[in-house]
């Protein structure tokens, strides 16, 4: 049974009597029922009554429905208003833009937009470049998603793929101040998506494609890397892959063993799953076997194409044939991007010792991570309630940021496995235990670490940048 968590935690106002325990007794009885109180908060008091907001965690939508009937069982108790959390949290949207100078009076207005902003544009029309140095285009990135594959929840459409995205802003301006911009595509045709983002690029310096189904994805950025001159990023895949390999490198300084020297075996052989297969390949890795919902992917089998076609040329040296249990004998790794339960604690057992499993199917993991736990080494989900949570927020802010401060127009791999090679290297060997692999996205140093990397593996400079933080003071129009 899953513990509760703050994604369904909920405040209900209510009235209790002031004395006789009914407080207690409230406490009790969601707690009794699973529920884990957060706060209380008393909003007026009375002689007779007390008005309380009372701020607990469920399970999910059930069980916090569950718990608002159990405290209105209280003898005594009288429900007010309930309030789920996490929609008051996206009530009229997660982002806002607001202005870097006031407009205090006619001399600012006409400066920030006419007659003086004729002046800018001519400029930039003499010499186009100098709209990174005099717009938002240095700082901006583009999250497109058309809503096909959005988080576990599938093809949901651009509408209710804007949530993600507009967090997916939020986490670029916390982590990594860049101002990123949701854009949810109506349309899941490739050559429109494509005829899109370029109609829209001049303004960026960064496209982050989000939430678009595979194999669509592929051609999308492959087209639009040859097409574009600023960088494009697949956060499914790349930001995943680069999470997985950093997480990888620390298992492995835990276990001591060495990549070139391990086998790897994948569940998943979607967008992310080829992703961090092409990573772990291009950092060293040998031998990799990765098997999908028909089985293991090999030379052999029937109705190959594209990516998958791929995967058996380069994957699967020793030719092994099956399934996902079979492969998995002898297995030094675990890599799971696929579903629920396909992974069980009889198959780690038949792994390697000191096993390394990363069960990363959201938010049901490929096995249970406890059972997992009973014979594996390390451990580690794509949840937040575990240890080990391999997390894209980790990469994708960093990697942008370093992106954008080399004025990259390119995305490389030599830049993904210095992101992660930098990502790993933020824990250090006094902090490396098995359940700490990953440091925190609120550590201090992951996003500039991150960021650092790249920027040097993309061979570019800082932008030149003014002591008030903005960019060094703009030449007059000559």
């Amino acid at each position: 049974m899953n513990a509760p968590s703050v994604s369904y935690s909920i405040t209900v106002r209510l009235e209790v009597p002031a004395v006789g325990g009914g407080v207690g007794q409230l406490t009790m009885a969601v707690e009794q029922a699973g529920g884990a109180i957060t706060a209380l908060d008393v909003t007026r008091s009375g002689h007779e009554r007390l008005s309380i907001d009372v701020t607990c965690a469920a399970r999910d939508t059930d069980h916090a429905d569950q718990l608002v009937g159990v405290m209105r069982s209280v003898p005594g108790v009288v429900i007010g208003k309930v309030s789920d959390r996490t929609f008051l949290m996206h009530l009229g949207g997660k982002i806002e833009m607001n202005a870097k100078h006031p407009i205090r009076n006619r001399d600012d207005l006409s400066m920030i937009y006419t007659p003086g902003v004729a002046r800018i544009c001519n400029a930039i029309a003499k010499n186009p470049e100098d709209a990174r140095r005099l717009t938002i285009k240095r700082n901006s990135v583009a999250v497109i998603t058309d809503g096909s594959a959005v988080l576990g929840l599938g093809n949901i459409g651009p509408k209710a793929a804007l949530p993600v995205m507009e967090g997916k802003a939020a986490l670029f301006k916390r982590f990594a101040e860049i101002d990123a911009w949701p854009l949810c595509l109506d349309t899941q045709d490739v050559d429109e998506i494509i005829n899109v983002v370029k109609a829209v690029a001049p303004g960026f310096a960064g496209i982050n494609l989000e939430d678009i189904s595979a194999p669509r994805c592929f051609e999308i950025e492959a087209r639009l890397r040859e097409q574009l001159d600023i960088p494009v990023f697949h956060d499914d895949q790349h930001g995943t892959a680069i999470v997985v390999l950093a997480a990888l490198y620390n298992a492995l300084r835990v276990v001591g063993k060495e990549l070139s020297k391990i086998r790897i075996v994948m569940s998943g052989a979607g967008a992310a799953g080829t992703a961090i297969i092409k990573l772990l390949l291009a950092a060293g890795a040998t031998d990799v076997v990765v098997a999908d919902i028909a089985g293991v992917v090999h030379r052999g089998r029937d109705g190959l194409a594209g990516e998958l076609a791929w995967l058996a040329d380069h994957t699967n040296r020793l030719g092994l044939t099956g399934t996902l249990s079979d492969a998995i004998d002898g297995a030094d790794v675990f890599i799971g991007v696929s579903a629920p339960g396909v992974l069980t604690g009889a198959d780690v057992q038949r792994m390697a010792d000191k096993a390394i499993v990363f069960a990363l199917a959201n938010p049901e993991p490929e096995i249970d991570p406890a059972v997992a736990m009973e014979y594996a080494e390390v451990v580690a989900t794509g949840r937040s309630d575990f240890p080990n949570q391999i997390n894209n927020v980790l990469a994708f802010p960093g990697v942008f940021r370093g992106l954008l401060d080399a004025r990259s127009t390119e995305v490389t791999t030599p830049m993904l496995i210095a992101a992660a090679r930098a990502l790993a290297g933020v824990v250090t060997d006094e902090e490396l235990n098995a359940a700490y692999i990953t440091p925190s996205v609120f550590h201090a140093d992951v996003h500039h670490a991150v960021a650092t990397a790249v920027r040097q593996a993309a061979g570019g400079g800082l932008d030149a940048v003014a002591a008030d933080g903005t960019l060094e003071a703009a030449t007059s129009d000559g």
